[in-house]
């Protein structure tokens, strides 16, 4: 099971369980919001065997100290995240490095270095049997390195966060567009069509777009976008793979 349960800059937090290990990657809600969308799957935060946390910014891991501390859950962060969070906020931590593979329960877990304006951001690969899902979100640019660690998997949730044209013709000051669309800020549109296109030409079969932002993008711009370079490319959707667009404040599955 592959969930996203809140998607975009209000929150995010994904759902990873083989049925024995539930993992959260990012816990950027409360914990009454992740019990409500976890009852959804029969589940609930006393369930869960760890959180994976991708970077310190509060829309991933604002929930994630409270969660810790009352259902006694590890959070496993690179040093760095720890170290930019607020002094004590995460209190059962657990150190990992990028491209040092470990396991949680029965699923193995593999961080992997992205670009962003955080500390020590990382995406995550997870392993069971012989599936692996892969998350990559808050990437500035898509590089050589981060496909390497997406290529062969089954399912990857991968940001789609702004419509170039709408991000500058938007609101926001330049400095925070300029940040946005910057190498170290967040993936638009076309970045993620071309990736999507490259992920199931090497097999990928399901990608779900996440981490939308609510001022300049929309999920039906972020679909269209990738379907459209899929059916220029010969890519039927449905028959050769899925795609889906995360809700900002729902459940959602692969297709």
């Amino acid at each position: 099971m592959f969930l996203s349960l809140v998607s975009g800059s209000s929150g995010n937090c994904s759902l990873i369980s083989d049925g024995k290990t539930h993992l959260l990657i990012d816990c950027g809600l409360s914990i009454k919001k992740l019990s409500d969308a976890l009852a959804k799957v029969d589940l609930s935060p006393s369930d869960i065997s760890a959180v994976l946390v991708t970077h310190e910014h509060s829309d991933h891991i604002r929930g994630a100290g409270a969660v810790s501390r009352k259902y006694n859950i590890p959070v496993y962060a690179t040093l760095k995240t720890h170290e930019a969070t607020d002094s004590g906020f995460i209190p059962n931590v657990r150190y990992v490095n990028p491209d040092v593979d470990f396991e949680i329960g029965t699923i193995g877990v593999k961080p992997f270095s992205i670009p962003h304006d955080a500390a020590d951001p990382v995406g995550y690969n997870l392993f069971f049997g012989a599936k692996k899902l892969s998350l990559a979100t808050d990437i500035g640019k898509m590089n050589d390195y981060i496909m390497e660690h997406l290529k062969g998997s089954i399912a990857v949730l991968l940001e789609s966060n702004h419509d170039t044209e709408m991000l500058m013709k938007g609101r926001y000051p330049m400095y925070l567009k300029r940040r946005i669309a910057g190498a170290f800020g967040h993936l638009s549109n076309d970045e993620a069509s071309e990736t999507v296109l490259r992920l199931i030409n090497c097999g990928t079969k399901h990608i779900m777009l996440g981490h939308l932002s609510n001022e300049n993008n929309t999920p039906n711009t972020a679909y269209l976008a990738a379907a459209r370079l899929l059916e220029e490319n010969g890519v039927i959707l449905g028959k050769d793979a899925g795609l889906s667009v995360a809700a900002r404040y729902e459940v959602s599955c692969f297709r």
